[in-house]
Formats: structure tokens, sequence, C-alpha cells
């Protein structure tokens, strides 16, 4: 069964375009892995420092056993706090199959 993060990011001013750099290039490497199903990120229109990523894995062990620590994650890891303001929300969310 899928397993889905929605993951909140809240930007320090000017930071976006960094930001935007880094993560374009995690997600770029993460669509190559077998596990990876779909992530979409999405903008707040009215804060632009608002963040909203969704990412659908095909198995939660993986992802905090495997992908979370390739190395292609590094680099992002590492700019985390320069970047944000506060803390990322991270919610985990599995379909319902009725």
């Amino acid at each position: 069964m899928s397993i889905a993060y929605l993951v909140g990011f809240r930007l320090r001013d000017g930071q976006r375009e960094r930001f935007l750099d880094l993560l374009t290039a995690v997600m770029d490497a993460m669509r190559h892995e077998a596990t990876y199903r779909a992530a979409t990120l999405h903008a707040d229109p009215d804060d632009p420092t608002r963040f909203l990523l969704h990412e659908i894995w095909a198995d939660h062990d993986d992802v905090v056993n495997v992908q979370l620590h390739r190395p292609y994650r590094r680099a992002w890891h590492a700019a985390l706090p320069e970047l944000l303001r506060e803390e990322r929300r991270i919610e985990v969310w599995r379909p319902v199959e009725p």
C-alpha cells in the first residue's frame, strides 16, 4: 500500500530561489527511485514564503531507512536551517480503500 507525505515549509525572507533550486534537484533525482510514485510542490498564492510538498511513495520503511539517506539529499538537508524560518510540518497519510 502506498504512503503519502505532506510537508509544509515556511521560508526565511530571500531564500525562495535557493529553496527551489535545491528542492528541484532532489525531486529530479528521486523520480528515478523504484519506490517513488509521484510528487508535486505547491506554492501559497498569497504568501511567497509558504510551500507544500505532496509526495507519494510505495513503502514507508524504504522512505525512512533508505530514501532520506540518499547522497543527493545531503545538500538539501544541510541547507534547511538556513532556508526555513520554522521546522517543517510533516504529515503522513495512507489511502483509504473502501
